[in-house]
């Protein structure tokens, strides 16, 4: 069996978590890793976690067009549409922000990224 209590936890968790669970809790971590990289903007390794959290949005994003691209995904015809162009357009900011660092460009995509969690829980983003 398992002899730290926690590692069972995790597995049992990944074995439980819902999809949409899954879907807010990426899309809250990369909201945080976005935000920690705004407010800390001076910090000596900002550039090194705004890559990652840069890069873990596009990941998170990337696969979001990918599903909603598929013929079979069963969300409405204009729900996906409207998810495709909101990834557009963090995808656009993504890359500003890569060639133009500024912690203001960090602002939309860190709102989008909390509220659609929020959506996704069915509650209210902070």
């Amino acid at each position: 069996m398992y002899s730290n209590p926690l590692e069972a936890y995790k597995t049992v968790e990944k074995i439980t978590i819902s999809g949409r669970e899954t879907e807010a809790r990426v899309l809250s971590q990369a909201a945080l890793k976005l935000k920690d990289c705004r407010d800390n903007w001076h910090a000596e390794d900002r550039d090194e976690k705004l890559d990652e959290a840069l890069k873990y949005t596009q990941r998170i994003w990337s696969i979001f067009q990918g599903e909603l691209s598929k013929h079979d995904n069963p969300l409405p015809r204009q729900l996906k549409l409207n998810l495709l162009q909101l990834s557009s357009f963090i995808d656009k900011r993504i890359f500003e922000t890569m060639s133009y660092p500024s912690p203001e460009k960090l602002t939309a995509v860190i709102n989008i990224n909390a509220n659609i969690a929020a959506g996704l829980r069915g509650s209210p983003s902070d």
